[in-house]
């Protein structure tokens, strides 16, 4: 069909002859039988040159679309068919009277417009969210190979000809500069941009500097080369081994233990069947049961090894000098891709030609510094110091004073604790009003709790009013937002921080649901039991939970809830949790509120549940001996032989650099309570 002829598939705005006209340049070409897109390089950050445009970077499937006298081909870039796959986006091409090819991405978004790969590699039906192809380029149009046209002239070609559907969108350029989109991107959560310089040419096939992405997180395809399993795990593996190739070899980069769902791992482990070997697929075998400091006894860890034949992608925070990846997360399967393309993505400079960088020679004359882990912030001798810390200027005094006589540790130590852990704890502190339990001359001197304090902090600190019962004066909670109010709150005294489980955004309904196990006089292995046992039931009704020391005597499990019900909601459901947990640990394990009526067992506390309690936060100091610290836990660390002692001012930023936020889970999607007190009524309270 004929440009003249199909004016009903363009804008009525839009004459035919424009396009005609835009197509002058265009060389004369058959339908193209191959479809191989283009492919960006990683750079190094955000940059601002002139000649670049930026568009989102969609987390989804790459696919090329060819349309020809009515047939449809919708392809990978592996060249694999989504056709039957992605069926409601070929029902919508097939309806087109286009002869083009188009290179864009296939996404699922949630209600904002984001795209959400989980639900894309999960995608079934349309119920499972709304598929979209965002088309972001042009090959061939009706008889004419585009590739050879600037992109700024393929990209006018292409919004002119796009046929409006809901389906099928035009990907905007952002009119912006590089660093502000990157900082819009960054503060929407997604995965990145691509920048693209105006003039470039389309290379089918090729990886060229003429497009860069620029990732708000470092992302990386992964070929799955074989799994773990744990000694005593309900999990169906632990981990997976993963590598990339070099020179034809797979290399070994790293575990993956994080980001699955128990649905995801049913999926993973029928296509791991078919491809178990006994053979390991990397170049050296990795040591899966190697310990670390911080994980002297690791749990015994049986591999099975898996022919290279299936492609993951991850999340990680960088690469060791091993070249093995930090705190990765699991993101979803790429079916789309073929496991021997899989390389290491190498961050580019974008300034420059691919001939005047050479980066291996420059990697060979400089070694850059280790800035992953933070700096001290006080230096080790005068007792008054003042720093600026986020913008604010801070004073801080008596830092020689010895907070834990024991232990030597003084003040100084505790505030240099704090803004080294500051990335770990503030998400579990920020925007939440705090309760203040002051101890200005350390663990053995008076201490006192302050909630008021209205009129007594610098008018920078944000706050939160409210009134107690039975006085009508107006009072202020102080809210942590940032490294300067945590340390402000830490030069008052405040070894411990005790934030609410809700946000002054949404004050009544907690982000979080707390099962507090608190001793008498109980040995520690009977709270790590409970631990174990209260672990088992939320396993057994679906639920996710996050186990750390209390930095005290006992242990707190929290449970994600999103902030989409109430406190009274959150304790009611604790409550029928912790009451399965007596009734499988009923010689040793209360739920009475008075003491006296426990016998000396172990409380199963659900009442912090309650509006305003609260408990120590994740990565806090305690006021206790030895300067312990409130430290997310591995649930396979649970278990005989974990001492309360083993994490300590001395060593929690270490560990938490070494193990990730253990906790994240915790700040993520919510639970369905709805679903969840209908399977606890189906399991227990129907027998």
């Amino acid at each position: 069909m004929s440009l003249s002829k199909k004016s009903k598939t363009i804008s009525r705005t839009v004459l035919p002859g424009e396009i005609q006209l835009l197509l002058k340049q265009a060389v004369k070409a058959t339908y193209p039988t191959v479809f191989r897109p283009m492919l960006a390089s990683l750079a190094k950050g955000p940059f601002d040159e002139p000649g670049w445009v930026y568009e989102v970077k969609w987390d989804g499937y790459r696919a090329v679309v060819g349309i020809n006298k009515g047939a449809v081909s919708i392809s990978s870039r592996s060249e694999k068919s989504f056709n039957e796959q992605f069926y409601p986006l070929y029902d919508v091409f097939k309806s087109w009277k286009l002869n083009i090819v188009l290179d864009g991405e296939i996404v699922v978004i949630d209600e904002k417009g984001k795209s959400d790969f989980g639900k894309l590699q999960n995608w079934r039906s349309e119920a499972d969210g709304h598929l979209i192809f965002y088309a972001f380029d042009i090959l061939w149009l009706e008889g004419y190979d585009l590739t050879g046209l600037p992109l700024t002239q393929r990209k006018e070609i292409l919004q002119l000809v796009l046929p409006e559907n809901e389906s099928v969108r035009f990907s905007q350029d952002l009119k912006t500069t590089g660093t502000e989109a990157f900082r819009a991107a960054s503060k929407l959560g997604l995965e990145g941009l691509i920048a693209k310089k105006e003039d470039s040419i389309y290379q089918p096939g090729v990886r060229t500097r003429a497009w860069m992405k620029v990732k708000t997180q470092r992302r990386q395809e992964v070929v799955i080369g074989g799994y773990t399993v744990n000694d005593g795990t309900p999990k169906l593996f632990s981990s997976l081994l993963v590598g990339v190739y070099e020179d034809g070899r797979l290399h070994y980069i790293g575990k993956v233990g994080t980001g699955f769902t128990r649905k995801m791992q049913e999926a993973m482990m029928k296509d791991f069947h078919p491809l178990v070997t006994k053979k390991c697929p990397f170049t050296e075998v990795p040591d899966v049961n190697q310990p670390s400091r911080f994980r002297p006894n690791p749990p015994h860890a049986t591999v099975v090894w898996l022919k290279p034949m299936l492609v993951g992608e991850v999340s990680f925070a960088e690469l060791t000098r091993d070249g093995v990846m930090r705190h990765p997360s699991f993101e979803g399967m790429r079916t789309d891709k073929n496991a021997r393309e899989v390389v290491l993505e190498r961050a580019v400079d974008t300034t420059g030609t691919d001939e005047d960088i050479q980066e291996e020679q420059k990697d060979k004359i400089i070694t850059p510094a280790d800035n992953h882990t933070r700096k001290t912030l006080l230096n080790p001798k005068d007792a008054t110091q003042v720093r600026t810390v986020a913008g604010k200027e801070l004073k801080f005094t008596n830092l020689n004073k010895v907070f834990w006589p024991k232990d030597g540790v003084t003040k100084r130590d505790m505030l240099n604790y704090y803004f080294q852990i500051a990335p770990y704890i503030l998400p579990y502190l920020n925007d939440r009003p705090l309760t203040l339990n002051r101890h200005p001359n350390g663990i053995n001197g008076k201490n006192f709790y302050q909630k008021d304090v209205k009129g007594k902090v610098p008018d920078w600190m944000k706050t939160f009013p409210y009134r107690s019962e039975g006085d009508e004066r107006d009072k202020e909670f102080l809210v942590c937002t940032d490294e300067a109010s945590l340390l402000y709150v830490a030069a008052l005294g405040c070894i411990e921080m005790n934030p609410w489980s809700s946000r002054i955004v949404s004050p009544d309904h907690p982000d979080w649901c707390i099962i507090d196990l608190d001793p008498d006089k109980n040995p520690f292995t009977q709270v790590i039991q409970a631990a174990q046992v209260t672990h088992d039931v939320l396993e057994e009704v679906g639920v996710p939970s996050c186990c750390k020391t209390s930095g005290s005597t006992g242990l707190h499990i929290y449970i994600p809830l999103g902030a989409k019900y109430t406190y009274e909601d959150s304790k009611e459901f604790a409550r029928k949790i912790v009451k399965i947990v007596h009734e499988r640990l009923p010689k040793f394990t209360s739920i009475e509120r008075r003491v006296a009526d426990r016998k000396g067992k172990i409380y199963l506390d659900f009442l912090q549940n309650r509006p305003q309690a609260t408990v120590a936060g994740p990565y806090s100091l305690r006021p206790k001996p030895g300067a312990t610290v409130s430290m997310p836990l591995h649930w396979e660390e649970v278990k005989k032989g974990l001492k309360m002692q083993d994490f300590t001012i001395l060593n929690a930023v270490k560990r938490a650099e070494a193990e990730g936020d253990l906790f994240a889970p915790v700040l993520q999607k919510g639970i369905n309570l709805e679903k969840v007190l209908q399977r606890i009524e189906e399991l227990y309270e129907e027998r």
